[in-house]
């Protein structure tokens, strides 16, 4: 089974999702409202929302539960790229203009807690406490991961487990928790839980190294946003970092990128030469073998879940993460 045929088999479930997002979205303020929407509708393939669904799957499989759940989670990551978008002066997000890009900052933080709040209403509504316990700590891990990437900026000496420990918390936690949620509400035992939050965590993990090696090897037509962005922003992701403790490049090229990554202002040119520079130093290759290992893990997880459909879709979720546009 592919990742198409998951979502072709999915979609009418996925759908009553997308239905609650927009309902959740739909603000008294005509602007705000037309932006959130605009968001959520280029979301993507809703990763997410599609594990609470699937995690459940195996087990007892109530879509009416689920829902709240699976939007609540996807309100969560909506509202943490919000913030991410505000902190970064992003303008552009999946192709569309950021909130921060039309609106002052005060109101875009304001329209972020509105979401974050929104979320962990609809994590409320399944009235489990251990969701709620998932939900809070996702939140925890998220802002953890973003104070981590706040404070690391433009520092060169970043270490591996710093850089795990961040993407952890900005992008995996969500994975795992969202994998946890679904499990736990499909009344999963205590060890098929734990399967699936590991499972959801590895996932996380090399799907965010993979955005990583996209942000260097993509356009912004592919992206959705300036490709060498984080490189641009001063954030050290795997490839960067790989080139540098590696010494992938000549002493120029590595010279240069520690240039543009230690310049509040970088120009132009630097950027693209520094992408250039990463692109065509193997660099990118060996991120994605540790996003490849990763993504071993998740499926080694997966063998304590019971066997079936629905286990096989959440191997082709996990195959997906390092297939994207390669």
């Amino acid at each position: 089974m592919d990742f198409g045929a998951v979502l072709e088999a999915m979609w009418p479930d996925l759908k009553r999702v997308e239905d609650r997002l927009l309902e959740e979205t739909t603000l008294e303020y005509p602007l705000v409202g037309d932006i959130l929407r605009g968001l959520i509708g280029a979301g993507g393939k809703r990763l997410r929302p599609l594990l609470v669904l699937l995690a459940a799957r195996p087990f007892n499989y109530d879509l009416e539960r689920l829902i709240p759940a699976a939007a609540g989670i996807e309100l969560l990551h909506t509202a943490s790229l919000i913030h991410d978008d505000s902190i970064d002066h992003a303008e552009l997000r999946r192709g569309q203009p950021t909130l921060n890009s039309v609106l002052p900052p005060e109101i875009v933080i304001m329209v972020g807690d509105y979401m974050f709040a929104r979320s962990a209403m609809l994590a409320a509504s399944t009235m489990n406490p251990r969701v709620l316990a998932v939900f809070a700590n996702c939140l925890g891990s998220i802002c953890d991961g973003q104070l981590r990437e706040i404070f690391a900026a433009r520092r060169t000496d970043i270490s591996l487990d710093d850089y795990q420990r961040r993407i952890y918390g900005k992008t995996a936690s969500l994975f795992a928790g969202s994998a946890e949620i679904g499990a736990i509400l499909g009344g999963a035992s205590d060890a098929e839980i734990d399967a699936l939050r590991r499972y959801g965590g590895h996932l996380g993990m090399a799907f965010q190294i993979v955005d990583d090696v996209l942000d260097l090897r993509e356009s912004t037509d592919h992206i959705g946003k300036p490709a060498g962005h984080d490189l641009r922003q001063g954030t050290v992701t795997l490839p960067t970092m790989l080139f540098l403790q590696n010494r992938l490049g000549d002493a120029g090229s590595l010279a240069l990128v520690e240039q543009v990554l230690t310049d509040s202002t970088p120009g132009d040119h630097e950027v693209t030469a520094a992408v250039l520079a990463i692109r065509h130093s193997g660099a990118l290759e060996q991120a994605l073998d540790m996003a490849r290992q990763y993504v071993d893990q998740a499926r080694e997880a997966l063998c304590e879940i019971p066997a079936g459909e629905a286990r096989d879709m959440l191997e082709a979720v996990a195959k997906y993460a390092v297939q994207r546009h390669f």
